[in-house]
C-alpha cells in the first residue's frame, strides 16, 4: 500500500508539471494496470472504503485510485496515465454536470469511457439518497457532530431547503468533513444500498 501511495504521489507531481520518470518506474515495479480517476479525496475515501468492505486490496490488484483535484484535470491525468502515457486502463466516477469535461478529456487521450460511471449531483448526494436523511443524521450524531448540524440548520439560508440538500451542504462546510464522511457513509450502507455508480465502478475493476 505504501508503494502505491508513493506512485499516487508521483502521479500528482507529474500532473502538476514535474518529471514522470519516477511514476513510470513505480508503475512498472508495482504492476499497475488500472488508474481510477476521481474528482476529489472524499470520492477516494468512499471507493477505498467500499473496496475494503468487500475484502479487496486494490493496490495488490494493480489498481491505483487517484484524486485529481477537480474534474477539469481529467484530460491531463488521462493523457499521462492512459494510452498516450503509461497506457493504463482508466476507470472512474464523474458528476453529471462535469461529464463533458470527461468526454472531451478521454477522447483526446484516446481512452474509452465505458468504465466511467456518472453520479447525478455528486457521490455525496448518491450516498445520502441511498441511506436516507434519517440514517445520515444518525451517523452525524454518532460521530459527535450533532451540535454543529443543529447550528447549521438554524442558518437562514437553510430554511425551507430539502433535508437531502441541507445534509449535502453540511458535509462541505468544514475542511476534511467530506473526506471523513465519505468513509463513514459507505461504512453505514447495507450491501443492497450501495449507489449504482459506486457499485458499477467497483464491479468493473
Amino acid at each position: 500500500m505504501a508503494d502505491m501511495r508513493a506512485f499516487r504521489d508521483e502521479v500528482t507531481d507529474w500532473a502538476a508539471g514535474g518529471p514522470g520518470e519516477a511514476a513510470r518506474e513505480l508503475a512498472a515495479r508495482l504492476g499497475v494496470r488500472t488508474a481510477v480517476l476521481l474528482e476529489g479525496p472524499s470520492d477516494l475515501a468512499a471507493v477505498e472504503t467500499l473496496a475494503a468492505r468487500r475484502g479487496r486490496d486494490l493496490a495488490a490488484e494493480g489498481v491505483c485510485v487517484v484524486s485529481m483535484g477537480g474534474a477539469m484535470s481529467v484530460g491531463r491525468y488521462a493523457s499521462l496515465l492512459g494510452p498516450p502515457g503509461l497506457a493504463l486502463r482508466l476507470a472512474g466516477l464523474c458528476d453529471e454536470r462535469e461529464q463533458p469535461f470527461y468526454d472531451r478529456g478521454l477522447e483526446r487521450a484516446g481512452a474509452p469511457r465505458r468504465d466511467f460511471f456518472v453520479c447525478v449531483s455528486d457521490l455525496e448526494e448518491e450516498l445520502i439518497r441511498a441511506l436516507g436523511p434519517a440514517k445520515v443524521e444518525e451517523v452525524i450524531r454518532d460521530e459527535g457532530d450533532i451540535r454543529a448540524w443543529q447550528t447549521f440548520l438554524h442558518q437562514p439560508a437553510q430554511h425551507g431547503r430539502p433535508r437531502q440538500q441541507q445534509l449535502r451542504r453540511f458535509l462541505g462546510t468544514k475542511k476534511g468533513r467530506k473526506i471523513r464522511y465519505g468513509h463513514l457513509l459507505v461504512e453505514a450502507l447495507a450491501p443492497e444500498q450501495v449507489p449504482a455508480p459506486l457499485d458499477d465502478l467497483l464491479t468493473s475493476l
